[in-house]
């Protein structure tokens, strides 16, 4: 088994799966559905070819919060004409993104080519990714490094991600940090349901089902940890 481990890190980043409307949600990390659609543009297929995007269900996805990020609401203002191109009202809309955030994520699946064949279209996308939205360009290293373990042991293995500034305000030596997997890949987990699970990407009829997640906690060594075994106390004596 391959995994490719992707990093995002871009400066914005919204992964809404509840959002309609004037009101356009983000999650906290990453959807599956999201990433799907990455792999799926960067294949070249088209919206109406479901067979072919509902194969990417089949690979195993997990992630790793190295960085939370903040959430941050921005609005904008639409307009809406009448057929005669008169005004007819504007209204303003909600729009919501995660700033600073980075996450790791895992895919993978049991036929290695398929892992190596989704890293070259990445890498040479037929169409345009972007983190969530269109307006929201993805980092250019965002292609971390394939694996031969599955996705949850390569996050448990791989160095943090986190930007510097962020490392710095961590001191301790060791940093826990949330991994969040098709419940599959997590023993002993609780489940949960997530709205992320492709259909279809037609735009006439956007269809997703529900699946199960879990998440857990592992830990990884900060290099960058100020600890030490100084014992300030030692030195007043008994």
């Amino acid at each position: 088994m391959k995994t490719l481990l992707l990093k995002f890190a871009g400066p914005l980043q919204s992964w809404g799966t509840n959002s309609h409307f004037e009101s356009r949600y983000t999650d906290f990390y990453p959807s599956k559905s999201a990433v799907i659609g990455m792999v799926a543009a960067s294949f070249g297929y088209r919206r109406k070819e479901d067979e072919k995007i509902q194969k990417l269900n089949e690979l195993d996805f997990a992630i790793r919060i190295d960085q939370p990020g903040n959430l941050l609401k921005d609005f904008h203002v639409a307009q809406k004409y009448k057929n005669n191109g008169q005004l007819e009202k504007n209204y303003v809309t909600n729009r919501y993104y995660l700033e600073d955030a980075i996450f790791l994520v895992a895919l993978s699946h049991k036929e290695e080519d398929f892992i190596l064949n989704i890293a070259e279209a990445l890498r040479n996308p037929y169409f345009q990714t972007f983190l969530g939205r269109r307006s929201l360009p993805i980092n250019n290293d965002f292609i971390l490094d394939i694996t031969n373990e599955g996705a949850i042991k390569s996050l448990e293995s791989y160095a943090w991600q986190a930007s510097e500034w962020y490392k710095k305000r961590n001191k301790s030596s060791i940093i826990n940090l949330e991994l969040i997997a098709d419940s599959d890949l997590l023993d002993n987990c609780p489940k949960n349901l997530r709205k992320d699970r492709v259909l279809s990407f037609s735009q006439k009829e956007r269809k997703f089902a529900f699946r199960y997640e879990s998440n857990a906690y592992t830990s990884i060594n900060n290099k960058n940890s100020e600890e030490t075994n100084h014992d300030i106390f030692g030195y007043i004596g008994e």
